[in-house]
């Protein structure tokens, strides 16, 4: 192959092929295979016949039409079980992940700090502050969502979520 790195156009055929050819964790199957319903044929399968390729060269045509209409009738219940493994996948990643995920519980009349964010006006550079404030948690809305007083209890026009919000001790 071509090491050079402008040459990454002869290459992308090959990753395209290797991509959706390989069986994917998320869904259980091939993306070719769920696209067109059949197992895609490799190129080494076209110079040295593997024995699917044998099987379908020696059917006759009628045959071999008769198996593909099969195949095509089995490839929806093929998608629905790729999207049943799917959302089982998405479950396992999801108890995986809240598995380190500590919930912030917060109280009204808590003090609490802010995170400052680099897109906002308090953000003056590397070498600045993260966290802002004290702030008093006037009402919790559902969602963790909170309500925000300033100390000199002046109210926030909108609600904060409580991921960028950490508990402030005196």
């Amino acid at each position: 192959m071509i090491d050079n790195h402008r040459h990454w156009h002869v290459k992308l055929p090959f990753a395209l092929l290797g991509y959706l050819t390989t069986i994917k964790t998320s869904t259980g199957a091939t993306p070719y295979f769920l696209v067109y319903g059949n197992e895609a044929v490799i190129p080494a399968e076209v110079e040295i016949p593997s024995l699917r390729i044998i099987q379908e060269a020696e059917l006759s045509d009628a045959k071999w039409i008769q198996v593909r209409v099969e195949n095509l009738a089995l490839i929806d219940g093929r998608r629905i079980n790729a999207i049943c493994h799917g959302q089982h996948y998405q479950n396992r990643m999801a108890i995986a992940f809240n598995k380190k995920v500590r919930p912030r519980h917060f109280s009204p009349g808590q003090l609490v700090l802010k995170q400052i964010f680099p897109n906002q006006d308090e953000a003056k550079g590397k070498f600045s502050p993260n966290w802002q404030g004290s702030y008093i948690v006037s009402r919790v809305l559902t969602g963790r969502a909170l309500i925000l007083v300033e100390m000199d209890k002046e109210v926030w026009p909108k609600p904060i979520n409580s991921d960028v919000v950490k508990r402030y001790y005196i």
